[in-house]
């Protein structure tokens, strides 16, 4: 899988198409709709199931240098009111400042970042180390594993600085039953 074939299935999912069109419109700062969404998608257009089978929510990620509350509850609310009417789910998070939250909810430190896909670079899998974005008339792809785990259907941890082994499991768990095909590697712990 390269990038276009990618791109492609992630956009026949029509709520992908609509939060990448609007945050683009919104003009969100360095925005990215990310992880889970793209990830699943794709595994639906592979399986041949709909596109937005096992889909929980949508995740936006955009880095405002504002890490108010605040700002970031203004830009949640806005996305909901544009696209409500797709009945899903938008988590939009300003990763300027997960770090003032993160060690609170998750027991873990998380240092400041400076852009969203370091963000990205975070995520409990490798699979779902993936972005896209509007960019002027097409596209923009962040992957920096590339696509042959999302491909292959292969859950991989992600060992950095914020893994979760228990999580991981219990991620991984859900989405073997979403779905069966998926070949999940197992974690040192």
């Amino acid at each position: 899988m390269n990038t276009d074939a990618f791109l492609a299935a992630a956009l026949r999912n029509p709520v992908n198409k609509a939060i990448a069109v609007e945050s683009f419109h919104l003009a969100l700062p360095d925005a990215w709709i990310v992880s889970g969404c793209l990830v699943q998608t794709v595994w639906n257009v592979l399986t041949g199931r709909a596109v937005d089978h096992g889909i929980a929510d949508y995740d936006l990620f955009y880095f405002d240098p504002d890490t108010s509350w605040a700002a970031e509850d203004a830009v949640i609310r806005r996305l909901q009111d544009r696209l409500d009417a797709l009945g899903v789910t938008i988590e939009a998070r300003n990763q300027a400042r997960v770090h003032l939250w993160y060690a609170e909810k998750h027991g873990l430190p998380y240092p400041p970042l400076a852009c969203s896909t370091e963000g990205i670079d975070r995520f409990l899998t490798k699979n779902t180390q993936v972005g896209l974005r509007r960019a002027g008339d097409g596209y923009e792809v962040y992957a920096p594993n590339g696509f042959s785990d999302i491909e292959g259907l292969i859950v991989r941890p992600n060992p950095g600085p914020n893994f979760s082994a228990a999580n991981y499991e219990t991620k991984a768990a859900r989405w073997k039953k979403l779905w069966p095909e998926l070949t999940v590697l197992a974690t040192d712990g």
